[in-house]
This record gives C-alpha cells, sequence and structure tokens, in this order.
C-alpha cells in the first residue's frame, strides 16, 4: 500500500529538516492509520509487562525493542511521552479459563522463595535485559500490581456498580453477555471461543469468555498474597491491573497499548471489555501488537527444552545488541525464526558496523563539519514511519555508507542521526571498540594452535556441526581471539570481546 506522506516540521534538526507523518497498523481496525494523538506533542503509551514468575526469554523481550524504535521515532518528531509498562506479581493463573495455581505463588514454592524474593530477583533482571539491548526507560513507569490493589478494587466496585458483574464460588467475574462488541479486537468470533479456544472448566460461568476480577482464596491453600475486599479475602483477576494501572498513569484515554499477538483474543478483549464498560468510550486509540518468535523451527517452550535466554547469547560470546540487530531486520509484525547461525551473522553486521565507525569516524570533528545526507536520511525516516520498517532502514544505512560519492564527515552525521532512532549505541560503544579492536590478522600472524582450531572449526562448519563450531569459537573467544565469518573466509582479531 502506498502512502500520500503529509510533512510537518521537525523539531529535531539534527536528523532532518521535515519528516513523513507516521502510519501504525492497528490491530483494532486491521489497517494502517495516520497517527494523531489525543493532545498535541504529548502521546500516553501503555505495554503490557513481564509476568515476574521466571525469567525472560528472547521472545519475551522482542516486544520491547520495537517498541523502543517507536519511542525514539516519537520522540525525534518532537513528542513528550509517557510509558507504563506493568509488573505482573500476582493474579496471573495458569489457565487462560481463570483456573489454575498462580504463576508466581506456584514458582516461589517450588523454589523455597518468598514470592517477593521471587518477583525481585526476576523484575531486576528483566529491568537489566532492557539495558543490554539497549532499551530506553526514560519517562517509563513500571508499576507492581501487588502496590495497586486499591485501585484494582475500586475499578471493580465500579464495574459492580454498573452491572457488568456477578459473583460465583471462586470469585467475581465479569459478564461478557453484556458487552455486545466482546471480541472486537482481532475480530475474535465468540462461537469459535465457545468451541474450543478458550477451555472453559467452571461450570458456575454464565458464558465461556466471562473472566475472574476478583479471585476468593481458596479454602485449603494458604496464599501469600491475598488481601480484604468488598466480596472476601482473595486477590485480584490478571486482566483488571492493566485497566487500573493504565488509567490511573494515562488517564482514561490514552493513545497506544502494545502487547504481544498472544494477548489479542483475551486479555487485550478483557481490558477493552472492563475499560470501555467503565468509561463508556474507547480507552485506546492504537492496539499495536508483534508477531511471535520461534527458535529453529519451533515454538518456543521449556518442555522441549529449546528456551534461550539474554544471558544464554553473552555467554556464547555475542553482544545483545546482536540480537536486537537481528530482530530490526524484519519487520515487528512479521513471525521470525531465531537460529544461533542468524544471530551469529547479526553479531558479525554490527561488528563490521562498530568497525568502520571507530576506524573512519570516531575521529571526526563533530558539528558543525559534517551534514545529514538528506537523499537517504528522508527515504530512511519514511521507512520507519511507515509502520516502523527496520528493514529498509537498515537497508539505507548500509546504502548510505557505501556511497562513495559521499563525505565522511556527512556519513558520519548521517549515520548517527539514524542511530538515534535504531538504537545500535554507536556513539556510547564506539570507544571501547576503537580501545580493544586490531586490524584483522594475516594469516603469517595467528599463532598455530589458533590456526588448527580454525581448521576444525571449518569442518564442523562444512558438516552443519554447528555446536562444534560454536564451541572453538567459545575456546577462541576465552584465549583472546575474535572471529568474523564472510563469505569467503573466517577473519582472526586479536581481542576477547568488541561489544560488552
Amino acid at each position: 500500500m502506498l502512502f500520500n506522506f503529509f510533512k510537518r516540521k521537525q523539531k529535531n534538526q539534527a536528523l532532518s529538516s521535515d519528516i513523513p507523518a507516521l502510519y501504525l497498523f492497528n490491530t483494532l481496525s486491521k489497517e494502517k492509520e495516520l497517527f494523531v494523538p489525543l493532545k498535541p506533542n504529548y502521546v500516553g503509551m501503555y505495554s503490557c509487562g513481564p509476568t515476574v514468575y521466571e525469567y525472560q526469554h528472547i521472545g519475551n523481550m522482542r516486544p520491547y525493542i520495537w517498541v523502543d524504535i517507536l519511542k525514539r521515532i516519537l520522540r525525534s518528531d518532537g513528542y513528550t511521552i509517557k510509558h507504563v509498562i506493568n509488573i505482573t506479581d500476582v493474579g496471573h493463573l495458569e489457565s487462560d479459563a481463570d483456573d489454575g495455581e498462580d504463576k508466581v505463588e506456584k514458582s516461589a514454592r517450588l523454589q523455597g522463595l518468598r514470592t517477593r524474593e521471587l518477583t525481585e530477583k526476576v523484575t531486576k533482571s528483566f529491568l537489566e535485559d532492557l539495558r543490554r539491548l539497549n532499551v530506553s526507560v526514560i519517562h517509563t513507569e513500571f508499576p507492581r500490581a501487588i502496590a495497586h490493589v486499591d485501585e484494582q478494587i475500586a475499578f471493580i466496585k465500579t464495574l459492580e456498580e454498573k452491572g457488568y458483574t456477578y459473583q460465583i464460588t471462586d470469585g467475581i467475574y465479569f459478564d461478557t453477555s453484556l458487552f455486545p462488541t466482546y471480541g472486537k479486537l482481532g475480530n475474535i468470533q465468540l462461537k469459535e471461543l465457545k468451541e474450543g479456544v478458550r477451555v472453559d472448566k467452571n461450570a458456575e460461568k454464565r458464558n465461556p469468555t466471562d473472566f475472574a476480577l476478583w479471585k476468593f482464596s481458596p479454602k485449603d491453600t494458604v496464599r501469600e498474597q491475598e488481601w480484604h475486599s468488598p466480596w472476601g479475602l482473595g486477590f485480584p483477576g490478571w486482566h483488571i491491573e492493566c485497566s487500573a494501572m493504565s488509567m490511573k498513569y494515562l488517564g482514561r484515554q490514552f493513545d497506544i497499548h502494545t502487547g504481544g499477538i498472544d494477548h489479542v483474543p483475551i486479555h487485550h478483549n478483557n481490558e477493552i471489555a472492563q475499560g470501555e464498560s467503565v468509561t463508556g468510550k474507547p480507552v485506546v486509540r492504537y492496539w499495536l501488537h508483534n508477531a511471535f518468535i520461534k527458535i529453529e523451527g519451533r515454538k518456543i517452550s521449556k518442555s522441549i527444552g529449546n528456551t534461550v535466554y539474554i544471558r544464554n547469547i553473552i555467554d556464547r560470546g555475542f553482544s545483545p545488541l546482536a540480537y536486537r540487530y537481528w530482530l530490526l531486520q524484519a519487520r515487528y509484525r512479521t513471525p521470525v525464526d531465531f537460529t544461533w547461525e542468524a544471530l551469529e551473522a547479526s553479531h558479525n553486521a554490527l561488528f563490521k558496523l562498530h568497525k568502520l565507525f571507530a576506524e573512519k569516524f570516531s575521529k571526526l570533528p563533530e558539528s558543525p563539519k559534517g551534514a545529514v545526507v538528506e537523499k537517504y536520511m528522508q527515504p530512511f525516516l519514511q521507512a520507519l514511519h511507515d509502520d516502523i520498517d527496520t528493514p529498509q532502514a537498515l537497508a539505507l544505512l548500509w546504502d548510505m555508507l557505501k556511497d562513495a560519492s559521499i563525505e565522511n564527515t556527512d556519513k558520519r552525521k548521517t549515520l548517527l542521526a539514524m542511530d538515534q532512532l535504531l538504537g545500535l549505541d554507536l556513539i556510547e560503544r564506539n570507544t571501547s571498540v576503537e580501545n580493544s579492536l586490531s586490524e584483522a590478522l594475516p594469516e603469517s600472524e595467528i599463532p598455530h594452535e589458533v590456526q588448527e582450531l580454525l581448521s576444525s572449526r571449518r569442518e564442523a562448519r562444512k558438516k552443519g556441526n554447528w555446536q562444534e563450531a560454536d564451541r572453538v569459537r567459545d575456546q577462541l573467544k576465552k584465549m583472546g581471539f575474535e572471529l568474523i565469518d564472510t563469505e569467503n573466509k573466517t577473519q582472526v582479531f586479536s581481542h576477547s570481546r568488541v561489544l560488552k
């Protein structure tokens, strides 16, 4: 689809004189829409955060990387942003049908921890992974569900007063039959849900799609996290926390709500139902969702042992930013298949980019020398403003660097302007790269034992034995040698790790 991009004056003159209008794919309308905020020059944004019962794997981290790109675009366009990412530390049960044990309570019990010990540990790891992935948390709130139980109780009381709730043996539920447009997000058909998309195990519920607002504490189980409420001792449901906290921090209407596509059928439709039932109007203007990640063709699952965490990427000698770079090679709504070979290629590409910056651009004078190259910057901005088309943006970045007609001072300024939006951290990382980087070693200077390891690694790669190839790479890294694989050969650099 081609867009007639409107232009408005850019406030950040370092990037470009003009910017295109921003178009985003709204899951609600199933179309790309021109982004128009509720308030001039201000954007309120809510992102579904982690349930902190276990560490977040690489698939869990995808939503925050593309949302970071979106925030960078909005900030460069002159908007002030308030971003909320919730921390779910209570109420998320094992089943979508509001059955089973609380994930946090169960995980803490199995690990012999107090729930607060577990949630603090996992939250700290999540925030550290955001830092490693260069996800900006400027103007970002991370409210915890357990710190907002009063707000959730008040929200449920309002729904009760409006006649949307009913009580059964295990809790207070929202009656979805009273919300005629339930399932409108993603065009979810209630008939499909009733036929098994959502497994209904509770015979007392009026409708299979009804969901828990407040769960009573089981009489035969001691819960660590429970509160007194007008309906009895218990804890809030998972869905109510997002509505209560998003409205507390962003108001009764806000601009953007993001999350993974798995949230569409139930969690986000439940948010819409309870939120609009309270306000009488749409709470969210633009619903944005990213597609899934698979690992080597299979769904990410602890049960099959294919879960990968950011720490695993680091342990294999790759930069977390290589994972960010890998993700940027596909649009956020495109399903992607993670492999270690693909990550290695991304690591190599990112390494080359930092190496190029260190060698050619890091010592060049700052502004006023150099100018942004508009013939590349304008299509670069258009790509990112066309529903965050990062693959096209990356392609333009490399085309600009290869263009021999452009002066290095102009390339430097353009590259840094592009990096403000892509977040590959050139300006922060180039010093460590420059200090640690040597030229690729000529074969005559590669130690004999390293050459033998390289030979064994080549054989392993020919046979498709990637595990052995990775093992040799790791061994060489410990010896102080970095490898970059090109089409024709493997280059050897005499240092241990370029990107920390």
